[in-house]
């Protein structure tokens, strides 16, 4: 990437991706490339920073819907397709730190996780 001249990298959300998200992370972080992850998995495993769906509030939504169909006897197709509500940006300070980035005091005050 950063022969071919990249000077940033966006990671999309892919199983595939995820399945290597530490070997992509520290390539990007070697390669001194400013990345953004779709999930916070990225930035817990040295990646610079992920903006996406919180994880816990799908999970607690996917228990809901569980509770709807096995509890309450509700049948799927009658179900809402609900979209994510809650999103989080996490930011890797130590990865910013490792590839000469200074992360503006503005963006600091709208993070929702920094890891230091």
């Amino acid at each position: 990437m950063a022969r071919g001249g990249a000077s940033s990298l966006i990671v999309l959300n892919s199983p595939v991706f995820a399945s290597h998200r530490a070997r992509i992370a520290d390539l990007a972080t070697k390669s001194r490339l400013p990345a953004m992850y779709a999930t916070s998995g990225y930035a817990d495993a040295g990646g610079l920073m992920s903006y996406g769906p919180s994880v816990s509030d799908l999970y607690r939504r996917v228990a809901s819907y569980v509770d709807r169909i096995l509890k309450k006897g509700a049948k799927p197709a009658d179900l809402p397709v609900e979209t994510p509500t809650k999103f989080e940006l996490v930011i890797n300070l130590k990865t910013a730190k490792q590839i000469g980035l200074t992360i503006p005091e503005s963006v600091l005050y709208r993070v929702d996780r920094v890891i230091k």
